[in-house]
């Protein structure tokens, strides 16, 4: 279910970090795997489970009606499996989309996380959540994005940081939900190269960017 194992990081580079990347709710696109090839070579080791068993969609409703035939659970329990071989070495969990949403549930979960990177999507936050102090969070989201809409991404924001996170949310106008992917209606050259950029900052170090 998992990718191959990721190239080794190049002598010199700087901050390494290990990223579980879970794909949007299209499926394992060719989107996700530019990503995950644009992290390594920054220099990141990075893991692309498809939790979809080789089936992708060519749109979000497409995507999300793939994700209802699956169910959640199995997802997230696909999602765990995936991660568990590697979360010893303290992953970065990542995720697009659906993918956010199933890093968030992951990462919170796992004590020894270094960070959470979220494009396009955030999950429910129990109001009792709680994640390693100080746990670094970024998301990155349209303005307006139908699924993550004004309200909920205010109460998001503060039951992470309740909940003990260093989250900021970065919100780019006019983008579509998923412009990330160049293949989809929703794309957007300039906010996914923006959202990139701040991103591998992130990664080169987490702890230095959450707040």
């Amino acid at each position: 279910m998992g990718s191959a194992p990721p190239p080794t990081c190049p002598e010199g580079a700087g901050s390494v970090a290990d990223v579980m990347l879970f794909h949007s709710v299209c499926g394992l696109r060719p989107a996700v795997r530019d990503a995950a090839g644009r992290l390594r070579t920054a220099g990141h080791r990075v893991w692309t489970p498809d939790l979809y068993d080789g089936r992708t969609a060519g749109s979000v409703t497409e995507g999300m009606e793939l994700a209802g035939t699956i169910g959640r659970e199995v997802l997230l329990r696909r999602a765990v499996a995936a991660a568990a071989p590697h979360a010893d070495a303290g992953l970065v969990y990542a995720g697009l989309s659906l993918g956010a949403a199933l890093a968030q549930t992951v990462a919170l979960a796992d004590g020894a996380a270094r960070g959470l990177l979220m494009l396009h999507g955030t999950a429910d936050l129990p109001e009792e959540a709680r994640v390693r102090d100080g746990l670094p969070v970024q998301l990155h989201v349209a303005e307006p994005d139908p699924f993550e809409t004004e309200d909920w991404l205010g109460a998001w924001y503060l039951r992470m940081r309740r909940a003990g996170a260093e989250a900021e949310i970065h919100r780019y106008r006019g983008a579509g939900h998923l412009y990330t992917d160049p293949e989809l209606p929703d794309w957007d050259a300039e906010a996914a190269a923006r959202t990139w950029a701040v991103a591998l900052d992130f990664l080169a170090d987490p702890d230095a960017a959450g707040g």
